[in-house]
């Protein structure tokens, strides 16, 4: 919960959503679960505020921000979902994938880029639907009895706290609906081509609304909480934005050419390309920012991602046991400041953007005698930061505008060490907000500034400054590049590692 005056954080929670790994490669999420965690997290920011003696009734809108991908299938009768949420890094689809590619020209991955922005890949959510329809008879036959509804994290909630089957509202936003593979992100319709060809009916599909209006209002969820306070039923739901286009607006990057990167298991770096699509020669998506109004004009951006960023700090201390927490890697990194020569690729599954590699493996490389687990931290943290330079070059070529500073905000931007590297790696400065939650943070100014609500400006005069932490470049330029050539040769060294021969190929990628 925030100020909408000073965007001041008043009060918050979080619970942890189990996921669970039926088969190796496959990722899934209980949507009942998730529902309960909302549930949850709003009772217990309702009880903190209370004993903070703030009236929870000044409560007047209310955003979601959400996993993209992220594919739900449900009954509308019963309200009841028909199979697990598949997870967007789930890997189940790739033969989904293979055997779609045979129906495309050349087998072109970009056939489609011009119209959705993205490749065709397992990361996307038609193919996950494709799946489920292929291979879950329940939601074959409430397809056929016209019962299914389809959504991302977002609908399915939207759906259920609007009042499920008595009346909720089945929507979803431009930018979740702008990763499904199905969308033209110009009309800023379904596309009935799309659909065709990966044969999904279009009545299941939610109605696309802009990423701040009133969708619908919160109905009372459970008697206990209503007879207590009563104070949300009627509550307007009126922002919704996928986390990383949620980020770009907490960050305040309303202007060509921001941008901001969010470390977290990976990275995502989204530079705003404004009112045009701008389509990347060099390995990015292309995305739907935001559009905060029906009204208004939608914006555009180019985003890169990193698949392996905070996860290479746990496989150090999961896998290789050099460490007990991941507060000890900024520890060892700072105590030796150094590499001393080693280089650490994590490609555990392939290289994403720039390369889209999935034949590359994890390496360290340029070890001596000398080389001890000190600076095999400090290369690990060096890879995140060398990744994010080589998403932000493909950035700043595909918008020949360079980037003069870069905003951070996840879990990861808490390690200093990691952060004056990355200033040193980009020669240029990293600003990370004091206050942590900038996805949260995105829903709500989007919530509260919905037509019908009016609560949250989003003139740039009238937005708070938020305080920031500064790092700035601390070694000289040509050092940073010396370093960032030689990580570009252990990046070719790790590639091609795996080839078609290999027995193990194509069961996990």
């Amino acid at each position: 919960v925030f100020n909408a005056k000073t965007a001041e954080l008043l009060s918050h929670h979080q619970v942890e959503i189990q996921q669970e790994f039926p088969k190796e490669g496959w990722v899934e999420q209980d949507p009942k679960e998730i529902l309960r965690s909302v549930h949850e997290c709003v009772e217990r920011t309702c009880e903190k505020l209370q004993q903070l003696n703030i009236d929870i009734t000044n409560i007047k809108a209310i955003g979601v921000s959400n996993q993209r991908e992220t594919t739900v299938v449900w009954d509308k009768t019963t309200g009841e979902p028909l199979y697990n949420a598949i997870v967007w890094l789930d890997l189940r689809t790739q033969s989904t994938v293979e055997r779609l590619l045979k129906r495309i020209p050349g087998k072109n991955k970009a056939f489609f880029k011009f119209r959705t922005g993205l490749p065709l890949s397992t990361y996307f959510s038609a193919v996950k639907l494709r799946w489920l329809l292929d291979n879950v008879e329940e939601i074959r036959q409430a397809v056929y009895d016209r019962r299914a509804m389809f959504g991302t994290i977002d609908s399915w909630l939207i759906w259920c706290l609007t009042g499920g089957k008595n009346g909720g509202v089945h929507c979803t936003d431009v930018t979740n609906a702008s990763r499904t593979m199905l969308f033209n992100i110009h009309s800023l319709e379904w596309d009935p081509e799309l659909c065709e060809f990966f044969d999904i009916p279009m009545e299941i599909l939610p109605k696309v609304r802009s990423s701040s209006e009133i969708y619908g209002l919160m109905v009372s969820f459970l008697s206990l909480f209503a007879q207590k306070s009563g104070a949300l039923t009627g509550v307007p739901i009126s922002g919704c934005l996928g986390d990383q286009s949620a980020a770009l607006v907490g960050q305040m990057c309303f202007q060509d050419g921001q941008a901001k990167n969010t470390y977290g298991t990976g990275c995502f770096l989204l530079c705003n390309t404004g009112q045009k699509s701008v389509f990347s020669e060099h390995g990015l998506l292309t995305t739907i920012a935001y559009k905060l109004g029906r009204n208004k004009p939608v914006c555009y951006a180019l985003e890169g991602s990193v698949a392996i960023a905070g996860a290479v700090v746990r496989w150090l201390r999961d896998n290789l046991g050099i460490v007990q927490t991941s507060q000890e890697v900024e520890k060892l990194a700072a105590e030796v400041g150094t590499s001393y020569g080693c280089y650490f690729v994590p490609a555990f599954s392939g290289l994403y953007a720039p390369y889209w590699e999935p034949s590359a493996r994890g390496i360290i490389c340029g070890l001596t005698q000398f080389t001890n687990k000190n600076h095999i931290a400090f290369a690990a943290l060096e890879a995140v930061c060398f990744q994010t330079r080589e998403i932000l070059d493909a950035i700043n070529k595909d918008c020949g505008i360079p980037l003069s500073q870069l905003q951070v905000d996840g879990g990861m931007t808490n390690n200093k060490v990691l952060m004056q590297l990355q200033s040193d790696i980009l020669c240029i400065p990293v600003v990370k907000p004091s206050m942590p939650e900038t996805t949260a943070l995105g829903a709500a100014m989007a919530a509260g500034a919905a037509e019908g609500v009016g609560i949250w400006s989003l003139n740039p005069g009238d937005l708070t400054a938020v305080t920031c932490e500064r790092f700035e470049p601390q070694i000289n330029p040509e050092e940073s590049e010396f370093r960032y050539a030689r990580w570009k040769k252990a990046v070719l060294r790790s590639m091609d590692w795996e080839t078609s021969e290999a027995p193990s190929n194509g069961k996990s990628e």
